[in-house]
């Protein structure tokens, strides 16, 4: 049976996991090439299922082959070896899709309008 996807259990140690999560590109790259790949299966399914991860989450699972992603986690293994593969794109905070509201209102509406009489 394969682990939940939102297992509390990080695979790797916590000091490991802070080593990852301040790398940069470079020394991510290294750091993950030191650990074996069934372990950074589950640690990239471990990554993703965390909104403040998620992206990390998608940078090991781009190291990992499909197999060792669907052996850690089934379909949702699947997807996120297909996630991984895709081109990345810089989204900003992640919240392009929401309107930007002011709070001091809009001087334009507290006044009235009137039509111009021609």
């Amino acid at each position: 049976m394969a682990p939940d996807l939102y297992d509390d259990h990080c695979p790797v140690p916590l000091t490991t996991l802070g080593a990852l999560y301040r790398a940069d590109e470079f020394v991510l790259s290294d750091l993950l090439d030191t650990i074996p790949e069934e372990t950074r299966a589950r640690l990239a399914l471990y990554l993703y299922g965390r909104s403040h991860t998620h992206a990390l989450g998608i940078k090991v699972a781009a190291t990992c082959d499909g197999e060792a992603l669907r052996d850690a986690s089934g379909v949702v293994g699947s997807i996120l070896y297909d996630l991984s593969r895709q081109p990345l794109t810089k989204r900003g905070d992640g919240n392009s899709s929401k309107m930007s509201i002011s709070l001091a209102g809009s001087r334009a509406s507290s006044r009235s309008i009137n039509p111009v009489a021609h």
